[in-house]
């Protein structure tokens, strides 16, 4: 049973209170508004659908870095990256609104007091917006993409439902679903790829809100975690890499439709998602903050140990908060002339 008002006070720690504070002000003082703040009838945020800049960068796209798709012609390149990145967009609003539909079925069934009410408002709000700058963009790109494979289409609505009653493995997905996207963005910006101009402030704009929405989750499983009896931490501990796997598979993987409408090999489909040395490196690297979440929970040990190894997730815990992944940037393979961009996979 949640606790009631007035256990509210003793029922949660004040640090972590105190932390739900900071993201409710930050929140209200520093937000985003997608037909306020992008100015998408500029000359320069025009979509131009033959712009070289969505040739997907073979440092950080794992389709991008095969062989096959660098040796086809620079028009075909500029035609699957531009695909790839509006579809990606796509799957990025459908997570955000299996993420609304699980936080507000947990946000409706708290006491009247909860300190976690107010910002899980503050959360969705910010994901209708980043929904409404998502399809906009895609709209914009003219691609008429999919976005979820069918599977997980089928499934979201019970997804979400379900996670509001599962509050702990509801949140372990919402990371499972944010982190390889945040992770890709950040590694976006810092290697200062040439995107479009539009895209660039889309993924600025959700870097800025997502380090709230990931700070916020990642309390909350500290806060929650700590206080369950051995039978749901464990639970906890099992479902925590079966999602990161599920989750990056759904989310930065394209659905098979895009092989057999491009012409994409199988072994090359394979090979990108996620068969090969390089790209089981940048699927690992995607996932260092979490794996020093679960470290700090206890729910990575030597019992879920094996999991995470067999999921191909495990590897060195991050050291301080979107450590870039230094594994992945080794193994990556040196960055053709005519690669000027990657995916753009934003959620």
């Amino acid at each position: 049973m949640p606790p009631t008002i007035a256990e509210q006070a003793n029922f949660f720690d004040a640090g972590y209170r105190e932390n739900l504070q900071v993201l409710n002000e930050g929140s209200v003082r520093r937000r985003f508004d997608p037909y306020l703040d992008i100015p998408w009838d500029s000359p320069e945020f025009a979509i131009d659908r033959n712009d070289p800049r969505w040739v997907l960068d073979p440092e950080i796209d794992p389709l991008g870095a095969t062989e096959w798709y660098r040796s086809q012609p620079l028009d075909r390149q500029i035609a699957i990256g531009r695909w790839r990145t509006a579809n990606a967009i796509k799957v990025g609003s459908a997570f955000e609104s299996i993420l609304i539909r699980g936080m507000m079925q947990y946000a409706m069934k708290l006491p009247n007091g909860s300190p976690e009410f107010r910002y899980c408002l503050h959360e969705m709000t910010e994901e209708c917006n980043h929904i409404q700058m998502f399809q906009e963009l895609v709209n914009r790109i003219g691609d008429d993409v999919a976005g979820m494979r069918p599977v997980f289409r089928l499934l979201s609505p019970f997804i979400g439902v379900a996670g509001g009653y599962a509050h702990a493995i509801l949140f372990i997905g919402i990371l499972g679903g944010e982190e390889p996207i945040d992770h890709y963005q950040k590694a976006l910006i810092r290697a200062d790829v040439a995107t479009p101009e539009a895209l660039r402030r889309v993924v600025e704009i959700h870097i800025a809100e997502e380090a709230r929405h990931i700070s916020f989750a990642g309390d909350f499983l500290h806060a929650h975690v700590e206080r369950m009896g051995p039978l749901s931490k464990a639970a906890c501990a099992v479902a925590f890499p079966l999602a990161l796997r599920w989750l990056v598979g759904e989310i930065m993987a394209p659905p098979k439709s895009f092989a057999r409408d491009f012409d994409i090999p199988v072994e090359v489909y394979r090979d990108a998602f996620w068969r090969s040395p390089h790209s089981r490196a940048i699927m690992a690297g995607y996932f260092g903050d979490m794996r020093k979440l679960a470290d700090d929970l206890g729910l990575r040990n030597r019992w879920t140990r094996p999991l995470w190894q067999l999921m191909r997730i495990d590897g060195p815990a991050a050291r301080y908060r979107s450590e870039p992944d230094r594994v992945a940037v080794a193994a990556r393979p040196v960055r053709p002339a005519t690669a000027t961009a990657g995916l753009r996979s934003v959620g």
